[in-house]
């Protein structure tokens, strides 16, 4: 790092403060005001921070890293631009008729109480367990890399790395709540993606191009099959990525995520009004198609980058068993590629990611606490108390994720390993619960909580069988080990989604069923002649037209890659 960059990233840290200045300045007299900005987001702040939030560690070290390692196989999660697209054309319209704030409470006004208390938990548990601490973890580790520090003031650059990632966000979160992450987003956006297309670029120039890159990586065989590094359609037998689970389990975490998920969704809660959140959604769905060749390839261009100079020690930093740290792959090509003042700007654009990603949690996690916990046991909660409430449940969150830390620095390894699969787990259940409580109205309160509790029951044990028989050196063949351990993680996780159906179908057809009045608006065919105007209103044969152009673009991709 040198003079130009250190400037560099003091300009974006003034840029950062004055927008947070201005947000603060702003009266935040109620909840709605705090959490969802005063539900007056337009299309631009929507998009950008529903990118900017998807946009974290998972991707700087966990996507590149699997760009590295395993090729295109990871691309099916995050060429997801068409799934943004059902939240916007299918879900805003029942969350935007709801006026809810969370996605428990809206749970709540399909199913039952019940139903809300089991998201709230299973939210918060995972938003602290993994989401927030898998980015302050990444954290650190990228900005170690990067500027090459081991130690300060004979302290782990790790720590004041991670836990000052921390603090700075939180502060802004705290203080500025919904408002602080839409219009940070905005600035953090462009820098983030033109940081990362410099990157793509000089990876590409260094290696001797696109063509260069398919040659070596195709040449890189990753199953008994023939599939290599280049393949996204796999050999149904490969152990990792059978395409038949990749598109299936793809698509259930995919919906859980996009279109269920407090993290993402409350930034369409955040909309205006339909229009402006359907578009939201379409301009971050256009975003969404960007990943793949930000993060994902360049940890291709780092893995034949690595291939091409094995005779001169290679190109990336190798672990203690002598093979390539891929991890390390988007931070390395950000330490030898990049010129003075151009490396400062990615680091801008690493900050911008890790701080939008966290700043999103924090707010959704105090969000859920404050509304779905602390309101319902206490209604008459002023609006001023329920903003203070969120801001203490902001620290708490922050606190417990520097709690973490140390745990998530012992098993880092193995957490990033399983992190798509604890998701693999998590999804089925309340994605089946969302998709039946939409489109079915003789799905009951009862019907609905067992299939969320089906869900939480059946991952609790998947998890905790992995936990067993990965410390169990000799033990015996049997169902529950094929079925909960051994089993392809893809292939558990449909046959999982299929099963919650069948527990919400069938507890429905033998309890009573919901009142019309309460469902009205909240399921297909209920909606009134008026919400149904009023919903046709807010979109025009532009909105079809750009949705159109980023299904194309996605079916191109698949057969480009297939």
């Amino acid at each position: 790092m040198e003079l130009l960059d250190w400037i560099v990233i003091v300009i974006f840290f003034m840029a950062l403060i004055g927008i947070i200045l201005w947000v603060v300045r702003q009266k935040q007299n109620d909840s709605a005001d705090y959490f969802l900005g005063g539900r007056d987001a337009t299309w631009i702040a929507i998009g950008a921070s529903i990118f900017a939030s998807n946009i974290g560690s998972e991707h700087l070290i966990g996507l590149a890293g699997a760009g590295a390692s395993s090729g295109m196989a990871m691309a099916h999660w995050e060429i997801q631009g068409w799934m943004i697209l059902i939240l916007g054309w299918v879900f805003v319209p029942f969350y935007s008729r709801s006026m809810v704030y969370t996605m428990p409470e809206f749970l709540e006004r399909r199913y039952n109480k019940e139903s809300r208390t089991i998201l709230s938990v299973i939210s918060l548990i995972s938003y602290v367990l993994t989401k927030v601490a898998v980015t302050v973890y990444a954290g650190g580790l990228v900005f170690q890399q990067v500027f090459g520090i081991k130690e300060l003031w004979g302290i782990d650059f790790f720590w004041i790395a991670a836990i000052g990632l921390v603090l700075i966000t939180a502060l802004y979160t705290i203080f500025g709540g919904m408002k602080s992450v839409l219009y940070t987003s905005v600035l953090q956006t462009p820098i983030l993606l033109l940081g990362s297309l410099v990157i793509l670029v000089l990876g590409l120039r260094e290696l001797g191009g696109w063509d260069e890159m398919m040659r070596i990586c195709g040449a890189v065989t990753v199953n008994d099959y023939g599939d290599n590094m280049t393949s996204l359609i796999r050999n149904n037998n490969d152990p990792n990525f059978p395409w038949v689970g990749a598109l299936v389990g793809s698509a259930i975490i995919g919906f859980w995520y996009w279109c269920t998920d407090q993290f993402i969704v409350q930034r369409v809660l955040s909309g205006k009004n339909q229009r402006e959140a359907r578009r939201g959604t379409i301009f971050g769905a256009y975003l969404k198609l960007l990943p793949v060749f930000l993060f994902l390839i360049p940890g291709m261009i780092a893995f034949a980058l690595h291939q091409k100079y094995l005779g001169d020690g290679g190109y990336l930093p190798l672990l203690a068993n002598g093979t390539p740290n891929a991890d390390a792959a988007f931070p390395t090509l950000v330490a030898k590629l990049l010129p003075a003042g151009m490396k400062g700007l990615v680091v801008c654009g690493i900050l911008a990611a890790l701080m939008s990603s966290l700043a999103s949690l924090f707010n959704s996690s105090a969000m859920l606490f404050t509304i779905d916990f602390y309101k319902r046991f206490k209604p008459d909660t002023s609006e001023k108390r329920l903003v203070t409430i969120g801001q203490t449940a902001t620290v708490v969150i922050v606190v417990l994720g520097i709690l973490w830390i140390p745990i998530m620095r012992s098993v880092g390894d193995v957490l990033y390993t399983y992190l798509q699969d604890v998701q693999s787990v998590l999804a089925p259940g309340i994605a089946a619960a969302f998709l039946i409580g939409i489109c079915w109205k003789r799905a009951t309160p009862i019907g609905g909580m067992w299939g969320l509790l089906a869900g939480m029951v059946i991952g609790l044990t998947r998890l905790g069988a992995k936990v067993y028989y990965s410390n169990i050196v000799d033990c015996h063949e049997n169902m529950f080990k094929y079925l909960f351990f051994d089993m392809n993680w893809l292939f558990f996780c449909g046959w999982m989604f299929l099963l919650c159906i069948l527990v919400v179908i069938l507890v429905s057809l033998f309890t009573k069923s919901p009142d019309d009045s309460k469902i009205q608006g909240l399921v297909f065919g209920t909606a009134t002649l008026e919400q149904k105007r009023m919903t046709r209103e807010t979109w025009n044969k532009w909105d079809v037209i750009h949705s159109i152009i980023i299904l194309g673009i996605t079916a191109v991709f698949y057969w480009y890659f297939w």
